[in-house]
């Protein structure tokens, strides 16, 4: 997918997370310099498989599989930095050569022990269905002037002022909503001071290295977490993350100029995903989706929560084509269909006697809707071995042409199992 004027490349989900990017970032890290993570934090999980293994990172980028790809964590993430050690340790453990490959932006925001708990604790957090890392109220202190970033820990002075005030505030949190837990500012900077050593190793100003790395022609993936419908401003609000998983979100998140992004694929399952509360409209009744999450190993990489399925929903992905600006889709998961005798592809909500083909901002007009379907015949063999379009059965690719047609965005990729080699280019 890299070539002479595209250097640049934003993956991002298109649905609601879970598509498959990690596995997309793999395989086209095998020709890039750099792969960076621009948002989210530990909440994420990208799975990917390599032979008989499989490795699940949380904030390190996937392309840290890749020998001789730098690998770096913008200031749009919000860190756990001991979580990434562990990953880390992790994988050298396993033989990955991570030393002088991870950059981690001295801009970017800490999950602090007290974030998880106040996360924990909160009702509302329970009640969207966060996943209790922290990643909200660190997102909240970061925009409320109280976060801390990776370069206070050069600044112990600082860094003390800062923890007892976010200690503070974090107590007065918890005792609002009537939990007897306290967070410990001692605790806290007892943490830091053990870990900041390993941080500030590899802290710098990672978009000024991007930056400097584009211009001299480096080809760089822009790497997303969650989904387009989990966007804090574009997704299904309240039912969101709290960071921008759109593709305008890299350029902010890495610090690099919009205009130096090339291109922007965007990863879909052959069918629909979510994990916690919040509208699913083509949601399966109960007897499908366990079948579904069967065959496609529907679980949380980070939680290990059971995912809600449902068939695929065009008015969704066209959506996430527009807010996303993509200039290609990755279809994932297509062999999970293989057995189906019957597939559902949704292409608008009915809402009393008229057709809405546009996602709605707001979700009380999805209640009471009922989605509209084209049906497809099932095409009862197995995916897993093609490795060129024609080696589809027609049925499959009739299924993918329609997709195309009604997301208006050409898929460039489509994956039919977790390994590496099991993909097909269109490009």
């Amino acid at each position: 997918m890299f070539d002479t004027s595209t250097r640049t490349i934003v993956i991002v989900g298109a649905q609601w997370g879970d598509e498959g990017k990690g596995k997309l970032v793999d395989v086209l890290a095998e020709r890039a310099d750099w792969v960076v993570r621009y948002q989210g934090g530990a909440n994420a999980g990208h799975t990917v498989h390599v032979g008989d293994e499989s490795t699940v990172l949380h904030q390190v980028p996937s392309g840290i599989l890749h020998p001789g790809v730098r690998c770096a964590i913008g200031n749009g993430v919000v860190l756990d930095p001991e979580g990434m050690f562990e990953e880390v340790d992790g994988l050298v453990a396993t033989g990955v050569d991570v030393a002088g490959r991870l950059y981690l932006s001295d801009r970017a925001h800490l999950v602090m022990p007290y974030h998880k708990l106040v996360d924990k604790e909160s009702a509302a957090s329970k009640a969207i269905g966060t996943t209790g890392r922290g990643i909200g109220p660190a997102y909240e202190d970061k925009v409320a002037r109280r976060g801390i970033r990776v370069l206070d820990l050069r600044h112990p002075a600082r860094l003390r002022v800062l923890v007892e005030q976010g200690t503070e505030h974090a107590n007065q949190i918890l005792s609002g909503f009537g939990s007897n837990k306290r967070a410990d500012a001692a605790f806290t900077l007892a943490a830091l001071e053990r870990i900041a050593p390993r941080l500030l190793a590899i802290a710098e100003d990672v978009g000024l290295a991007i930056s400097r790395a584009q211009k001299q022609g480096a080809a760089v993936l822009l790497e997303g977490a969650q989904g387009s419908l989990l966007d804090v401003d574009h997704g299904t609000y309240p039912f969101v993350t709290s960071s921008n998983t759109t593709a305008g979100g890299a350029a902010v998140g890495v610090g690099i100029s919009p205009r130096s992004i090339d291109a922007a694929l965007g990863v879909v399952k052959a069918y629909t995903t979510r994990v916690g509360a919040g509208p699913l409209p083509t949601e399966f009744d109960a007897a499908m989706s366990q079948q579904v999450r069967t065959l496609g190993n529907e679980f949380g990489a980070t939680t290990g929560r059971p995912r809600r399925c449902g068939w695929f929903d065009a008015v969704v992905v066209r959506y996430a084509v527009r807010v996303n600006g993509l200039t290609g889709l990755a279809i994932t998961k297509l062999d999970v269909l293989d057995t189906l005798e019957r597939i559902g592809l949704c292409v608008g909500f009915r809402v009393g006697g008229e057709v809405m083909t546009e996602f709605p901002g707001d979700l009380a007009d999805l209640e009471g809707i009922e989605p509209v379907y084209e049906w497809f015949d099932g095409w009862g063999t197995s995916t897993a071995e093609a490795r060129s379009l024609a080696d589809l059965p027609t049925a499959a690719r009739a299924y993918l042409d329609r997709i195309q047609a009604l997301v208006e965005c050409p898929a460039q990729y489509v994956s039919v199992g977790t390994r590496r080699d099991q993909i097909i280019g269109l490009v």
